[in-house]
Parts: C-alpha cells; sequence; structure tokens
C-alpha cells in the first residue's frame, strides 16, 4: 500500500498534477493574490498570538 506521500509524488508527476501546479504557480504570481495570502497568514498568527 503507498503512503500519502508517494500517493501525492505519483499525482503530481502525472499529466493532471503538472497542469495543476503549473496553474497554482501562475495564481501565486498574481500580486492580488499574494495580498490575500499574506492577509490569510496574518490572521492565523494573529489568533495563535492570543491563545
Amino acid at each position: 500500500m503507498a503512503t500519502i506521500t508517494q500517493r501525492i509524488q505519483a499525482f503530481l508527476s502525472s499529466p493532471r498534477g503538472r497542469q495543476l501546479a503549473d496553474q497554482g504557480r501562475r495564481q501565486l504570481a498574481k500580486p492580488e493574490n499574494q495580498q490575500r495570502l499574506r492577509n490569510l497568514f496574518a490572521r492565523f498568527q494573529n489568533r495563535s498570538h492570543r491563545r
């Protein structure tokens, strides 16, 4: 039985996996998405400091 990491690696080396990875890279290159991620990370950091 394949481990989860082996299954992920197999998917990412498949044509569909490569296509999705490329699509993700293109989306992350956009400034508006980078700002959204910064805001999301800041919210998580603020939440963890409150505890």
